[in-house]
């Protein structure tokens, strides 16, 4: 029937005219211009494919930009790839200025950035090249078409006019996973049960401080409805009298000053520098408003913690909810200009049109309201099916790889580094957890990583539909396991992951499921993305042998001649500075002929086929294993 009616669309809109600037037909369309599908788009097209990038709001950057959430939640210290480009090009720009970003979290090393820096940094990476992505904004994929149990094309409407659109490879990069309904893949959303919860959405707000005076259209005179109840909230949350931050477990209510902290922002248009050190973060000029004005948070939704799985597919639902979560944010404005009495409100510098959700509010809220994020942060989105469903145990097993005594227990397909906790902001109870996975809400609490995590490549792939990858928060996993996986540096580098795929996919003329693990990682090493938890003195990221030696770390083939370790680590805690794990491989050292043996019998078990090569008295055990895993390569290449 969805092929029917997808056919009958395209020759009901066919006169209404075509895209001057669009072609018919792509290799890759990402539908989700976020965190993860920009780093789709930038992987892709640098591999040579044509890529369609679709975002169905005024901005690109997903959480990270359109939604206002440019305080980096990157607890591993680890940057690599696309998300080491970005983050330089942010340190670059403020750099030039005479500015730190270490405004946010109440510690200086910390990472933030405005939200305008951030588009225009994203938007120039998008276009570096001459192969750079087409990019679609206010525009929406409404139909899939599958044949066979493989995507075949997509129907995008625009402001102006609906296009079919062939490709080879689909990429669902949406905030909500909102394709994969579309494509008849299977997918969990919240633990499956129709009673389920998910977690709370922020409608964030990007506020800055006038010295000289709140310009009048910038001070509402007159409360929104139901302002009572948001007052008592934010008196939980933050008093003129409130506590100065002193270390975690924070006290709350807190001051203003702490406030802005947590969340601060460097300021391109005020003169001065500042960080959140406790030093100068009374002189912060700007900040994120995230915390307190989570929706439903204290509110509930029927007395219960976090939103009802109706949220993602009731698409009247979702409008509702969004609009009462911006309404609360709009409430926290007028609570600090006229319960605390600051000379703070929304900075006209950053976004500029009216969100769908404040198109009925009165022309004074409107006013403020089109300075708003185009989008809510949304933590929780749908999830593929995948063979392989990852979980908290897997985390917590791999990332122990190295440390208190263990030795390599790194996940053979792994495409990306993390480290964050399992961190649910509502929906946080075992009721709410998927039983089939053994998960329990305890397990945010014992199988806390205890250092850096890698995320494997499969479950990127869902397990029926083919042409079809999943990035951003759409990857299969549980709950928990999703809660660390949904930050905005891990979403960057495993889209990243999913362009490489896609783009090795198309060039291959293989569907994603059939393109082996090394040849991503390959691609991926080779465009400067870390894979291995395990570091070695001897071989820097300049040797020449340091991507092989990496893959053999992935795979197991040798024994380095000196394990590291390290401690485990608490990595909640954003001050830890989740030292290197280091030790020595023996790189220049010549390799003996029982390592040689054992290595190449690791190797054609895990290729399934014959591998034969010959060294000498002086083959070293750097040589030796980029002999091994170029024959491993070539193999998985026929």
């Amino acid at each position: 029937m969805r092929k029917y009616l997808l056919a009958f669309a395209i020759v009901i809109f066919a006169i209404s005219g075509a895209f001057a600037d669009l072609r018919d037909d792509y290799d890759v369309v990402i539908a989700g211009a976020g965190t993860g599908g920009c780093a789709a788009a930038i992987q892709a097209s640098s591999m040579g494919m044509r890529v369609l990038l679709v975002e169905s709001s005024s901005s690109i950057g997903g959480q990270a930009i359109a939604a206002g959430v440019c305080t980096m939640d990157d607890l591993s210290l680890q940057e690599s790839g696309i998300y080491l480009e970005f983050m330089n090009r942010i340190r670059d720009y403020y750099s030039r200025r005479g500015k730190s970003i270490g405004t946010c979290y109440w510690d200086s090393i910390s990472k933030a950035f405005e939200p305008h820096v951030g588009a225009k940094i994203l938007r120039d990476m998008l276009t570096a090249n001459a192969n750079s992505p087409d990019i679609l904004l206010k525009s929406e994929i409404i139909a899939v078409n599958v044949q066979a149990s493989r995507v075949n094309s997509v129907l995008v409407k625009t402001p102006n006019e609906l296009r079919n659109i062939t490709c080879k490879i689909l990429i669902d990069a949406t905030e909500y996973g909102d394709i994969l309904p579309l494509t008849g893949a299977e997918y969990r959303a919240g633990n499956a049960s129709p009673d389920a919860m998910i977690q709370n959405i922020t409608w964030v707000a990007i506020l800055r401080k006038y010295p000289d005076g709140i310009p009048e259209n910038l001070r509402p005179k007159k409360s929104l409805p139901n302002y009572d109840f948001a007052k008592w909230n934010y008196e939980n949350y933050l008093t003129r009298d409130g506590a100065d931050f002193s270390g975690y477990p924070i006290t709350l209510p807190v001051n203003f000053v702490t406030y802005n902290a947590y969340r601060g922002l460097p300021d391109s248009f005020s003169t001065g520098n500042y960080d959140s050190d406790s030093q100068t973060r009374s002189e912060i000029m700007k900040t994120c408003v995230n915390l307190g004005n989570e929706f439903p948070g204290k509110y509930l939704w029927r007395g219960r913690m976090g939103l009802p799985v109706a949220y993602l597919e009731d698409r009247n639902l979702r409008a509702r909810i969004e609009r009462d979560a911006l309404i609360q944010t709009l409430h926290f404005v007028y609570y600090i200009q006229n319960e605390l009495h600051e000379n703070w409100s929304v900075d006209t510098n950053e976004y500029h049109d009216l969100p769908h959700a404040a198109e009925d509010l009165p022309p004074e809220w409107q006013e403020i309201a089109r300075h708003m994020p185009p989008i809510p942060y949304v933590r929780e989105s749908r999830r593929i099916i995948a063979e392989h469903v990852l979980t908290t145990q897997e985390l917590f097993e791999n990332s122990l790889s190295y440390r208190d005594g263990n030795k390599n227990d790194e996940i053979q397909d792994a495409i990306a580094i993390g480290c964050y906790a399992f961190d649910l902001h509502g929906g946080n109870t075992d009721l709410d957890m998927e039983a089939d996975l053994g998960e329990r809400v305890e397990y945010a609490i014992s199988h806390k990583p205890r250092g850096n995590f890698q995320v494997p490549l499969s479950i990127l792939i869902p397990k029926k539909i083919d042409g079809l990858i999943a990035a951003e928060k759409n990857l299969s996993m549980s709950r928990l396991a999703a809660g660390a996986l949904r930050l905005q540096p891990i979403t960057m580098m495993t889209g990243q992951a999913a362009g490489a795929l896609a783009a090795l996919s198309v060039m291959n003329a293989k569907q994603p499921r059939e393109i082996s693990a090394l040849q991503v990682q390959r691609e991926l090493l080779d465009s400067g993305v870390d894979l291995s938890l395990c570091m070695y003195s001897d071989v820097p990221k300049s040797h020449r042998y340091y991507t092989s030696i990496q893959i053999a770390n992935l795979y197991r083939l040798i024994e380095p001649l000196e394990y590291p370790d390290l401690q485990s680590y608490n990595i909640s805690d954003v001050s830890n500075d989740n030292p290197k794990v280091v030790g020595v491989f023996g790189v220049e050292q010549v390799i003996s002929g029982d390592d040689m043996l054992k290595m190449m019998e690791r190797a054609e078990k895990i290729t399934g086929k014959k591998i034969s090569l010959y060294t000498n008295e002086n083959t070293t055990r750097g040589q030796a294993v980029d002999l091994v895993v170029r024959a491993m390569e070539k193999i998985e290449k026929e």
